[in-house]
C-alpha cells in the first residue's frame, strides 16, 4: 500500500537497505509496497530477490528530484514500464547530473503521480495522478476535489523507521549539502513522520478520504514485476546466430590447438571436445567469442595483454589465445574453470596496459549496439575513517579534533556529548553507500538493453554505467566482462622498444618455453633480485621467494598465491615453507588430504582446494562446493546457500566418521585461505608475465629500469628505480636541454632522466623545447635557449636549478645570474632572430663555488628525490659501528647492532589485539634492500619522520637464511652542509 518507498540508495537522504525496507514492511503487515528511490534504482534489483522471503509482493519505480524537491514519481506496471522510467531516468542523468524536467513523457506502461498543488487534476493523462500525503487531507476540504476523486492517491512516504533513522538522515542530508547540521535547512529534509504504518493506522489517517486507499490499492494490484533471477541474460550470440557461434567457437578452437600444440595428444583432444561440449550446453559460447574478440583487437593494435582468472583453467581459453597458461602442462583442476553445476561462466580478467585499455573499451562500446553495452559500478560505502571525518565536519570539529577521532584520541577542546554522538553515528552509518562508483573493470554486454534492469548514467568516462554491483549483475544472470589495466604490461612493451632502439636487439617475449629454462632467471628468483618485475618486488614477495629459495615456474606460480594475506595469517605460508624446503615435515592432517594436494605438501594453495577439498573429503556437490568456495571471498558469506553448505560440511565430515579435530582444522585452512586466495590458472597467468619481467631484467636491465621509469607504476617510488638502474651499471643523469626527452630515455649506458620528473613546469613548454631543439639543431647556450624558446622565468631557473645547461660548463650558480643578466626585468623570455644574430653580452662574474649539499637539496625540491643515495650528506663523524650493511647482517644473528638506513617503504599493520606495528624496507650504504620489524611499543616511541636517512639499534633475527631487524630504537638522521667545493 505503499507508492514512495526510499532505501539507503537514495543516497545522503535514506536509511534503510532493500532489505531492511522488506524488513519494515513485514513488522508492519504491509503486504506490497513499490521501492522509489530518488533518482537511482541501484536496490531494486535486490529489493524484488528478497521480498518473497518476507512475504512481500514487490513494485518498483523512481521519485523523481531536483536536489530534495519531488517533481514526481514513476510507478512501472511492469517489467517495460521499468524500462521506459529507465530510459527517462537516463536521459536526465545523461550530463552525469539529475537535469529532470518539470513535466514527464506520456509512458505506455507507467503511471506517474504529481505532488499535490503541483499540477491542475483537470490536464491529467490516464496514467497520471496526483498523491497526497496525510497532512495534505485538509486542503481537499475546498474546491472542486470530488469531481477528480479517482486521480486522488494516498502517498504517504516511507524513509525511516524511527527517531534514530530520522537523525541519521539529518546527517546524511548535512554530509551531502557540505554544511554544518546547525544550518541544515528544513527544506533540505525529510519529515520525521515519514515512517510505515500498519494497515490500520493508515486506513485511520485516510479515514475521510477512504477513497484515495481504494486508488492507490487498484494501482497496485495492475502492477507486477519479475527479473527471472538467475536466467542468462548476457548478448546470447555473437554472429547473430547460434549454430554459426558454435562454428566460429570450434573453428577457432581447432586452429588453436594446431597452434599450441602441433600434434596434439589424446589428453589433449579428449580435454577439448569436454570442454566444447559444455560450453554449448551451458549456453557459454558467446561469452568466450566475445572475449576472444577482445584479445584478437588488442594484439590487431600491437597491444600487449594478459587473461587470468578462472577461465585461465580452460583448453578452450588457452586455444583461442585469451589466456597464455597451458591447463594440461600445469594440470589445472578442470571444475574450478566450469562445471556442469556451475550457472555462471568463468571469469575472464584480461589485463592491457594503462595506456592501451580505453581503447579497447572504446572498441567494446563500439562493436555491440548502444544501450546493450555499459560499465558496472561499484558502491562507494561509508568507512570507520571516512565517515568520523565527514561527522566530524558536519559538527564542526576542527581538522585536529577531527584527526583525534579518527585515531581514537581524546581531545580535551571536544565536548564529551558530541564526540559521543560522533562515534554512536559512525557505527551507524558504517557501510551505508555514498555514491555510485565505476567497477575496476566490468564491463556488461546484454542481450536486452540494459534499461530493463537500471537506469544509466555518464560518469566522467563518458561511457554508460548501470547502477547496479557484480553481485546483483550476478543474481540477475548477467556476468561481466573484466577489462583491466597494469602498469606492468606497459613496461615490458616499452622495454622492448627500448632494447631494439638501443642496441638493435629484437625479442619474443612470448617465447616462455625458454625463459623457464634459463638459468639466469632462475638465480634471480633465488636471490629475490626482482626490482622492477611484475607482482614479485614488494618487500613481502622478495622475502618470500629468498626463503622458499624459489627457482622454477611452478615454485613462483606457488607463491603468488601463498603470498596472499589469509594463508599468511592463518601460519599456513610459514607451514607451506618448511615442508617445500624440507620432505621430512610433509605430514597430512588426513590421508585424503594428502593425496588431494600433494603437489603443494598437503596445503592449500589455490582457490580450487577448497573446491577439490569441499567436494572429494566433505562430499559436497560441486555445486555447493563452489558456493563455499565464493562465500568465504566475503561477498556471499552472509548468504543462506553459503550457510547451508557451511552446515552440510560439518554434518557429512561427522557422518563419514572424521575426527572433529580433524574437520575443524580443515576447516580452519578453508576458512583463513579462501577469501585471500587465486586460481592456480590466474598465479599461472601472473607468474607468466612475472617470467617476461624477469628475462627483461636479466638480459637487457638498464632498459628494463627505463620502461619501468616511465610507465610510473610498481610497488616503489620512481626513486628507486632510478637507484635499481644505478646498481645495474647505468649512469644516471639529470635533465639535459639538448639530451632529455619528455620521458625517461637511454643512450648505451647513460641514462637521462626525462622532462616529465620536473612537475611544476607545463607539458606544452617541454613540448616546445623539443620541437625548437629538434627542428633549430642544440642550443649553444643559456642565451641562445632564451632566444628561441618562450618560457617563463621561474621556469627558466628550475631548469638551470636542476642542471639541465651543464653543457655549457657553467656553474648554476653563474647561470642564475647570466638569465637575470640576459632577461633583464621580463618575466619571460621573447624569442628573435636576428639575420646575424646579436653580440652577446660580456660581463664577469666572481668565482661562485658549487655545493654538493645545495645540489642536492636542489634534486630533493625539484625532482622529489635525490639523483644518488644520500648518505654523504650525513655527518661523516659517526661511528664504524653504524657502516654494517646487509652481506653482515647474517652474522650479526642474535646479537644487537646500529646501522644506518635509508628508508624506502613502510607497512602499517594491526596485531591480533588492535596495536599499531609496522614493517620497514630501507637501503644501506652499499644500496642494498634490508628489513626491519617495530613491534608496537617501538612503533610508539620512536615513529617514523618521513623521508630520509635513520639510525637504527636492533637485534638481527633470522628465519631461512633470512636476516632481518627487531628494531629496538631509532632516530632520524640531519644532513649536515660540509663545504665539498667542486
Amino acid at each position: 500500500m505503499y507508492l514512495n518507498c526510499h532505501s539507503y540508495f537514495s543516497f545522503h537522504y535514506g536509511t534503510m537497505s532493500p532489505e531492511g525496507l522488506l524488513q519494515e514492511a513485514k513488522s508492519k503487515g504491509i503486504s506490497s509496497l513499490v521501492l522509489t528511490d530518488i533518482n537511482n534504482t541501484s536496490g531494486c534489483l535486490s529489493f524484488v530477490q528478497q521480498a518473497s522471503k518476507y512475504g512481500v509482493r514487490p513494485l518498483v519505480g523512481i521519485d523523481f528530484r531536483i536536489g530534495v524537491r519531488q517533481l514526481y514519481i514513476g510507478i512501472a506496471h511492469n517489467n517495460e514500464g521499468f524500462a521506459e522510467l529507465n530510459n527517462f531516468m537516463s536521459t536526465c542523468l545523461s550530463s552525469g547530473k539529475a537535469n529532470v524536467p518539470e513535466k514527464p513523457p506520456l509512458f505506455l506502461h507507467a503511471s506517474i503521480i504529481y505532488p499535490l498543488g503541483t499540477i491542475g487534476p483537470e490536464t491529467l493523462s490516464e496514467n497520471e495522478f496526483i498523491g497526497v500525503k496525510p497532512e495534505q487531507l485538509n486542503k481537499l476540504l475546498f474546491g472542486n476535489w470530488g469531481k477528480y476523486i479517482s486521480k486522488l492517491l494516498a502517498v504517504p512516504s516511507v524513509s525511516f523507521r524511527h527517531k534514530k533513522d530520522f537523525n541519521a538522515h539529518r546527517l546524511l542530508r548535512a554530509i551531502g549539502n557540505n554544511t554544518l547540521l546547525s544550518k541544515l535547512a528544513v527544506s533540505e529534509q525529510g519529515k520525521e513522520q515519514d515512517v510505515m504504518y500498519n494497515e490500520a493506522d493508515l486506513a485511520s489517517l485516510y479515514e475521510r478520504f477512504p477513497e484515495l486507499l481504494e486508488n492507490t490499492r487498484a494501482l497496485i494490484q495492475s502492477c507486477t514485476i519479475d527479473f527471472e533471477f538467475g536466467t542468462h541474460k548476457n548478448k546470447r550470440t555473437f554472429t547473430g546466430n547460434p549454430d554459426r557461434d558454435y562454428e566460429e567457437l570450434l573453428h577457432l578452437s581447432i586452429e588453436g590447438l594446431r597452434h599450441r600444440y602441433g600434434e596434439s595428444s589424446e589428453v589433449v583432444q579428449i580435454r577439448l571436445e569436454k570442454e566444447l561440449a559444455l560450453i554449448r550446453s551451458m549456453d557459454f559460447v558467446s561469452y568466450f567469442l566475445i572475449n576472444h574478440d577482445i584479445v584478437h583487437y588488442a594484439r590487431s593494435k600491437n597491444y600487449f595483454c594478459v587473461g587470468r582468472g578462472s577461465g585461465a583453467n580452460s583448453i578452450v581459453a588457452y586455444c583461442l589465445g585469451i589466456t597464455n597458461v597451458d591447463p594440461i602442462d600445469l594440470d589445472l583442476y578442470f571444475e574450478r574453470f566450469i562445471n556442469p553445476y556451475r550457472v555462471n561462466p568463468p571469469d575472464f580478467d584480461i589485463d592491457f596496459s594503462w595506456k592501451d585499455r580505453n581503447d579497447v573499451i572504446r572498441h567494446i562500446f563500439d562493436k555491440y549496439e548502444c544501450g546493450h553495452v555499459a560499465l558496472l559500478a561499484t558502491y562507494n560505502t561509508f568507512q570507520q575513517k571516512s565517515v568520523l571525518r565527514e561527522l566530524g565536519k558536519v559538527f564542526g570539529l576542527p581538522k585536529e579534533e577531527i584527526d583525534a577521532l579518527v585515531s581514537e584520541r581524546k581531545n580535551p577542546s571536544t565536548p564529551d556529548h558530541i564526540a559521543e554522538l560522533i562515534y554512536k553515528y559512525s557505527h551507524y552509518l558504517h557501510d551505508f553507500p555514498n555514491h555510485l562508483s565505476i567497477h575496476a573493470g566490468g564491463i556488461l554486454i546484454s542481450e536486452k538493453p540494459l534499461t530493463y534492469y537500471s537506469a544509466l548514467t555518464i560518469p566522467p568516462k563518458g561511457f554508460p554505467l548501470v547502477q547496479f554491483s557484480m553481485i546483483e549483475a550476478e543474481d540477475l544472470g548477467l556476468y561481466k566482462f573484466d577489462i583491466l589495466s597494469q602498469r606492468g604490461l606497459g613496461h615490458i612493451k616499452d622495454t622492448i622498444e627500448i632494447v631494439k632502439q638501443n642496441q638493435g636487439i629484437e625479442i619474443d617475449i612470448h617465447d616462455l618455453k625458454k625463459f623457464k629454462a634459463d638459468e639466469k632467471i632462475k638465480d634471480l628468483l633465488r636471490t629475490s633480485h626482482t626490482m622492477g618485475c611484475f607482482y614479485v618486488e614488494s618487500p613481502a614477495m622478495r622475502m618470500l621467494l629468498k626463503k622458499l629459495e624459489a627457482s622454477s615456474y611452478l615454485d613462483l606460480v606457488a607463491a603468488s598465491s601463498i603470498i596472499r594475506p589469509g594463508v599468511a595469517s592463518s601460519g599456513m605460508m610459514r607451514e607451506y615453507i618448511l615442508r617445500f624446503r624440507d620432505p621430512s615435515r610433509r605430514e597430512y592432517v588426513h590421508e585424503k588430504i594428502g593425496k588431494l594436494m600433494s603437489e603443494t605438501f598437503g596445503i592449500m594453495v589455490y582457490q580450487e582446494d577448497v573446491i577439490k577439498v569441499a567436494h572429494y573429503f566433505a562430499g559436497l556437490s560441486l555445486a555447493e562446493s563452489d558456493v563455499l568456495r565464493r562465500g568465504m571471498s566475503g561477498k556471499f558469506r552472509g548468504r543462506e546457500e553459503f550457510q547451508r553448505a557451511k552446515e552440510k560440511f560439518f554434518s557429512n565430515c561427522a557422518a563419514f566418521g572424521y575426527d572433529p579435530a580433524v574437520t575443524l582444522e580443515v576447516w580452519r585452512q578453508i576458512e583463513s585461505f579462501a577469501g585471500y586466495s587465486f586460481s592456480k590458472g590466474h598465479s599461472a597467468s601472473y607468474a607468466v608475465e612475472s617470467f617476461q619481467s624477469l628475462y627483461l631484467k636479466a638480459y637487457f636491465p638498464k632498459e628494463f629500469m627505463v620502461g619501468v621509469i616511465n610507465n610510473f607504476g610498481g610497488f616503489y617510488r620512481t626513486e628507486y628505480y632510478i637507484h635499481e638502474a644505478r646498481m645495474s651499471g647505468a649512469t644516471v643523469l639529470p635533465p639535459c636541454i639538448n639530451q632529455s626527452m619528455y620521458l625517461t630515455s637511454i643512450e648505451g649506458d647513460i641514462i637521462y632522466l626525462g622532462f616529465i620528473h620536473l612537475g611544476t613546469i607545463e607539458e606544452s613548454v617541454i613540448t616546445n623545447v623539443i620541437k625548437e631543439r629538434t627542428s633549430g639543431g642544440l642550443f649553444a647556450s643559456l642565451e641562445d635557449f632564451t632566444k628561441r624558446v618562450t618560457i617563463s622565468l621561474d621556469f627558466l631557473r628550475i631548469l638551470i636549478r636542476i642542471g639541465t645547461f651543464r653543457f655549457t660548463g657553467k656553474t648554476k650558480k653563474s647561470l642564475l645570474w647570466e638569465v637575470h643578466m640576459i632577461l633583464g626585468r621580463q618575466r619571460q623570455t621573447v624569442p628573435s632572430r636576428g639575420l646575424f644574430g646579436e653580440p652577446s653580452r660580456k660581463f664577469t662574474l666572481p668565482d661562485l663555488c658549487s655545493n654538493e649539499f645545495d645540489d642536492t637539496l636542489d634534486e630533493i625540491e625539484i625532482l622529489g628525490f635525490p639523483l644518488q643515495l644520500p648518505f654523504h650528506l650525513l655527518d661523516q663523524s659517526l661511528s664504524s659501528a653504524e657502516s654494517i650493511c646487509l652481506k653482515d647482517l647474517i652474522t650479526y644473528v642474535g646479537k644487537e647492532i646500529t646501522i644506518i638506513g635509508y628508508l624506502v617503504t613502510t607497512k602499517n599493520t594491526r596485531t591480533k589485539y588492535g596495536d599499531n606495528m609496522y614493517f620497514g624496507t630501507f637501503l644501506d650504504r652499499e644500496g642494498l634492500f634490508f628489513d626491519t620489524t617495530h613491534f608496537p611499543e617501538v612503533a610508539h616511541r620512536f615513529p617514523f619522520s618521513g623521508n630520509g636517512c635513520y639510525c637504527i639499534k636492533g637485534v638481527v633475527v633470522e628465519e631461512f637464511g633470512y636476516p632481518t631487524i627487531n628494531v629496538q630504537s631509532m632516530t632520524k638522521l640531519p644532513y649536515t652542509q660540509i663545504s665539498r667545493v667542486a
